[in-house]
């Protein structure tokens, strides 16, 4: 019964940390340095790992 709970517990943190991790949103502007200008066509990834985005 115990081992059933502890197995139950862990799968659910587990899936709900699967689930809210795809659901963040990260929202901004990418600016040039000298003007401070939208960059058009900048592309943005996130450290160490391969995803990323085109704007």
């Amino acid at each position: 019964m115990k081992r059933k709970l502890m197995f139950f517990m862990t799968f659910l943190f587990v899936g709900i940390g699967l689930v809210t991790a795809q659901t963040s949103r990260v929202t901004g502007v990418v600016t040039a340095e000298e003007d401070g200008l939208p960059v058009v066509g900048a592309s943005v990834l996130v450290s160490g790992t391969t995803l990323g985005s085109v704007f």
